[in-house]
């Protein structure tokens, strides 16, 4: 870390890690921890996944998860976001808006550039979409 605070770098520990969401998700589609980093790796868990989400206007999900059976938290940090739901859209359009659903089927779109805070449990293999891998 600099003098200022600023993290130059990810610090990682055996007990701890320190990084960036946007930077260390590149590789995952902003999914930061879950089951699919590495065994060791602090930021791997079976039990919970969060993802740094950064999406333009009119970016949607390739296809609707079906099947669901995990419960997912969303959180809106900027922009508008909306969750398709069976019967309901659910328009997240003020910092901090949330929903939370379970075992239901759904789909989402970008209204405008904006970023999201995804986070879903428990954590296991599956639910991507067509070319897609699981990271």
């Amino acid at each position: 870390m600099s003098a200022s605070g600023v993290l130059l770098s990810p610090l990682m520990t055996d007990l701890s890690y320190a990084g960036n969401a946007k930077i260390d998700g590149e590789e995952r589609r902003g999914w930061i921890l879950g089951h699919f980093m590495p065994v060791g790796d602090i930021r791997h868990s079976k039990d919970v996944e969060i993802r740094w989400a950064v999406h333009q206007p009119g970016e949607r999900r390739a296809q609707w998860v079906t099947e669901e059976q995990r419960t997912a938290a969303i959180i809106l940090i900027n922009g508008r976001f909306r969750v398709e739901l069976p019967g309901q859209n659910v328009v997240l359009a003020q910092q901090g808006d949330y929903v939370v659903f379970h075992g239901v089927s759904h789909s989402w779109e970008a209204e405008t550039h904006c970023i999201v805070l995804g986070i879903r449990w428990p954590s296991v293999p599956g639910y991507q979409s067509a070319g897609e891998s699981d990271k």
